[in-house]
């Protein structure tokens, strides 16, 4: 894996937007998930500084863009500084049902 990069299950394990590795895994292979604005079905798909991430959470979507990489899974306010929330591109659950289905 080149420097500055991580496989996509670690980084939403490590920045605290999954609970366990294996549900970050389960998360990625289904499919819901989408990196740079492309529908990801693979846990190993490489996300680096700059990448923007759409996670579907109950209620909406939370969409951030990578700031750093981390290390290791460390306390909230660690995890937290590894990714910028891009509050203006939230999308209701509406939005994403409607786009799930043009896909």
């Amino acid at each position: 894996m080149p420097d500055g990069a991580l496989r996509l299950d670690k980084f939403l394990w490590f920045a605290r937007l999954a609970k366990t590795r294996g549900a970050a895994q389960a998360l990625a292979q289904a499919g819901h998930l989408r990196l740079d604005g492309r529908r990801v079905d693979r846990a190993h798909a490489t996300v680096k500084v700059g990448s923007v991430l759409c996670v579907p959470m109950l209620g909406g979507a939370r969409v951030v863009r990578i700031e750093t990489i981390p290390l290791r899974r460390g306390p909230a306010h660690e995890a937290r500084a590894c990714y910028t929330p891009l509050e203006d591109a939230q999308l209701s659950s509406a939005a994403l049902t409607s786009r799930a289905r043009q896909d």
